[in-house]
């Protein structure tokens, strides 16, 4: 029988999972493994790599679909489509969720998988010999973690408020090293803010070698800060770290919405930071392509399994001129097969690569994490709120997003929108700008109870509770760790 091997993945709350194999070592193998692995930089340089990978990897991972279906269906703009037959994701759309649920078990296993890999990264590359790698190269792989991990943390406390904080290797299987508290999420954001802080050392764009195009720059940094800090309704910083980014220079808008999407413009001008798809490379194609496409006109093999919520009005909300509908949305294809036209109700078709139509799990557009339009409309939310109401420079930054979509400038409606109306009108320019893009929850959760309940309620999924702010802890990690505690809110539930 082989000995244990520690993978990286989920035990006890996602740190960890062992082989199958019922003696557990207490020097497990792989640690020698390791070790030894880290020894010059191009080994660092592929550690650094496979952490990337755990934003899409194969599979149902976090931003290939994860998000989608753990996150945003529990939202005015999602369902479960005809075809999404989880029981658990179903329940999400409809908000009857528990601890119990496999989607919430995912988002943290894979997360704190996400999280041991940078971690890992971060000590070992650290400890490589002078001679077996560069100032600069060990300098840029470890900003590089600490980015990924700041990220996942982010995701993390918005996702499920206190939970434990984890910066080092597990290297013993004792109790004090496998069952962690959780910390209290000011913890967590002191931690996320001092990461990216770090990271803003990491390349600029401008200085980003060919090589390393889609890994992590300092305007990734930057920009993620300046979310985290809007997050955390500190206006100012939020309004002072996207203005760094705007003045940078480094991005500017597509002048056309569909170059977002477009494979030929990948980790263009306006990609600040992109979870990266291949298909058909043995790499990784963007399951989100599959999961909207259509499952009823002949050829294109769709699952339709993300479903837009029709109640929420969404689509309604775009301006017939508004060039970001026809991308964001499709009500018609082709039949590959009989060369028919069929009509349909809206579907997303943000991720629709005609290059594979009939197999759009293959498809090899990138899903945004960050793009310049979201620091612009960071940076016109900051400012309303830091000044009790828009100033021209708010008017100029939403209004160049709202400019490339074709549609009419806020500064040219009378009368002038007090900081109420300019708030709703950001929130309303986000929703339409990054629909499909993981954001739709996080808006709605940070604005506060009685507007998530509001607007759930208002789209129909009147079952909307203060508990749905977040996402129950999992039963699984509760029950593995005594450490744990569940959320508040979801005591009883």
């Amino acid at each position: 029988m082989k000995k244990n091997k520690i993978l990286l993945s989920a035990f006890a709350f996602g740190l960890l999972t062992l082989s199958s194999c019922s003696k557990l070592d207490e020097k497990p193998e792989s640690l020698l493994v390791t070790n030894q692995f880290y020894q010059n930089e191009s080994q660092a340089t592929a550690a650094v790599t496979a952490a990337y990978r755990k934003l899409y990897d194969s599979g149902q991972s976090l931003y290939n679909g994860l998000f989608q279906i753990g996150v945003e269906m529990a939202t005015d703009d999602y369902e479960a489509g005809p075809r999404a037959r989880n029981a658990h994701v179903r329940a999400i759309s409809g908000l009857t969720h528990d601890s119990s649920n496999d989607r919430m078990e995912q988002l943290w296993k894979q997360s704190y998988d996400a999280i041991n890999v940078s971690n890992i990264a971060i000590d070992k590359i650290a400890l490589i010999s002078a001679e077996n790698i560069s100032i600069q190269a060990r300098a840029q792989l470890i900003n590089e973690a600490k980015f990924l991990r700041a990220l996942h943390y982010f995701n993390l406390v918005r996702w499920f408020g206190d939970v434990p904080l984890i910066l080092k290797e597990t290297i013993s299987l004792d109790d004090e090293s496998l069952y962690i508290a959780k910390s209290p999420e000011a913890d967590i954001y002191a931690q996320i803010i001092k990461d990216l802080k770090d990271a803003e050392a990491l390349p600029t764009p401008v200085q980003q070698a060919a090589k390393d195009l889609g890994r992590a720059t300092a305007g990734s940094a930057k920009s993620l800060l300046s979310k985290v800090y809007l997050t955390q309704k500190d206006w100012a910083n939020a309004a002072a770290k996207s203005k760094e980014v705007i003045d940078s220079k480094w991005y500017s808008l597509f002048d056309n919405f569909a170059d977002v999407f477009n494979v030929a413009t990948k980790n263009g001008r306006e990609h600040i930071f992109s979870a990266q798809f291949q298909g058909n490379s043995g790499y990784q194609g963007n399951s989100l392509a599959s999961r909207s496409a259509s499952a009823d006109v002949p050829g294109i093999n769709g699952d339709y399994a993300d479903a837009l919520h029709t109640a929420g009005g969404l689509f309604a909300s775009y301006a017939n001129e508004d060039t970001r509908k026809a991308v964001t949305f499709v009500t018609q294809l082709v039949s590959p097969v009989d060369g028919k036209l069929y009509s349909f109700a809206p579907q997303f078709n943000k991720y629709y690569d005609p290059a594979v139509v009939g197999n759009q799990g293959q498809s090899s557009k990138n899903t945004p994490i960050i793009r310049y339009a979201e620091v612009l409309l960071i940076y016109a939310e900051a400012l309303n709120e830091v000044n009790r109401g828009p100033n021209a420079e708010a008017y100029a930054a939403i209004d160049l997003v709202r400019q490339r979509a074709r549609i009419a400038k806020l500064a040219n409606v009378s009368p002038l929108l007090n900081e109420n109306d300019f708030r709703d009108a950001v929130f309303q320019e986000r929703r339409k700008e990054l629909v499909y893009e993981y954001q739709r929850w996080f808006d709605l959760v940070r604005r506060g109870a009685d507007y998530y309940i509001a607007t759930l309620k208002a789209a129909g999924k009147t079952l909307a509770a203060k508990r749905h702010l977040h996402f129950p802890t999992p039963v699984r990690e509760i029950n593995l760790n005594p450490k744990l505690k569940q959320h508040p809110d979801w005591v009883g539930y």
